[in-house]
């Protein structure tokens, strides 16, 4: 299915519906919360800086005064700070309509969680995963319910699973972590989709990227490169309203299914309105999808209720 110029005015209300957005104060997240709100769902901020959280929040009632926004504070490279943010959340919002993983970092120096995770992989993607799968019950509660994850096509650059040293600790290139740790969302979406469907359940997994889109993720970009990157992003890249146009189809259209990928159709699919694209052949890989989830129950002590 291939869209024409799908924009957020083709967003389709969201009166009724709790949705919760991870790393909503800034960028991408941000404008998928204003837009959720704006269109009448209740949009939980889920954020790691409460004061930043707070900022975004009057800023979407400044635009949409009648909107319902609510704050939790998360810090998903914090598995302690997870598990109690999905106790809030969930004893709060029993019932969850959409769920998008869309915080994240990218390409920071070397930098470990308090789990002892390597930043990127903790925070892409074992954050989300034990969120996921704390919030799941919430979300299978309701009917035709979503879980977007924001993946990246970094996943395509070199990225693989490195079963022999996930959290780089024998030697570390950030670039080559954060590709790894983008995979591992497609990878895991893939397999939740495949665990929801055959356990008879509505609820979706629904996959999408940005393209390149001009944000604070690009803020630990190598600094040789950021000058050049101040020149020719706003010439490949765009604006983060732009950008959060295939996470907010995946998270709203009624024509979207569970497995899908959504991105930019623009070249190199750099920019542009939201069509369905194709992720890369690793990422279909079954064994890797179902050793990388029983490696994630094992270090995240999360284990899912399907």
């Amino acid at each position: 299915m291939k869209q024409s110029k799908w924009t957020e005015s083709d967003v389709p209300d969201q009166s009724g519906r709790v949705a919760i957005v991870t790393g909503s104060n800034t960028g991408l997240g941000f404008d998928t919360a204003r837009v959720l709100a704006h269109r009448g769902a209740t949009v939980v901020l889920a954020v790691r800086d409460i004061e930043k959280g707070d900022a975004a929040a009057r800023r979407i009632l400044a635009v949409a005064p009648r909107a319902h926004v609510d704050l939790q504070p998360l810090d998903l490279g914090c598995q302690q700070s997870v598990r109690t943010a999905a106790d809030q959340l969930t004893t709060k919002y029993p019932r969850i309509d959409l769920l998008v993983n869309n915080a994240g970092v990218m390409v920071p120096p070397k930098q470990v969680t308090p789990d002892g995770f390597e930043l990127q992989f903790g925070t892409n993607h074992l954050g989300h995963f034990a969120l996921t799968g704390l919030l799941l019950s919430s979300l299978t509660a309701v009917d035709c319910s979503r879980i977007v994850v924001v993946s990246s096509n970094g996943h395509k650059m070199g990225g693989k699973i490195h079963f022999e040293d996930l959290q780089w600790e024998h030697s570390y290139n950030r670039a080559a972590a954060y590709a790894q740790s983008k995979l591992a969302n497609m990878l895991f979406c893939y397999e939740l989709q495949r665990r929801l469907r055959a356990a008879s359940k509505t609820t979706i997994a629904v996959a999408a990227h940005p393209g390149f889109t001009n944000s604070d993720l690009m803020r630990h970009v190598w600094k040789p490169v950021a000058p050049l990157m101040k020149v020719v992003g706003p010439l490949i890249g765009q604006d983060p309203a732009i950008g959060a146009l295939p996470q907010l189809m995946a998270a709203t259209d009624p024509r979207v299914e569970g497995g899908q990928y959504w991105g930019p159709g623009g070249f190199a699919e750099l920019k542009g309105y939201p069509t369905l694209v194709k992720s890369s052949a690793r990422s279909h890989d079954r064994a890797v999808q179902t050793r990388l989830w029983a490696v994630s129950e094992e270090l995240t002590g999360v284990t899912y209720p399907i």
